[in-house]
């Protein structure tokens, strides 16, 4: 009975640790999208996004 324990154990860990590394492996492929996208745009496309994204949110821009 306690090994059964202890095994179910160890493979709760190694479940938990393959999940939080393909969280910060998807975390950083965004990250690295949204750096490259936003590199890559023309100033005034950028600036026109995040202004249309500041009035419909309601935060006052100008």
């Amino acid at each position: 009975m306690t090994t059964q324990t202890a095994q179910l154990g160890q493979a709760t860990r190694a479940t938990g640790r393959a999940s939080g590394i393909t969280a910060m492996i998807t975390v950083a492929l965004i990250g690295l999208g949204v750096v490259f996208v936003t590199g890559h745009v023309q100033a005034g496309t950028l600036h026109d996004a995040a202004h249309d994204v500041r009035h419909a949110t309601g935060f006052p821009c100008h």
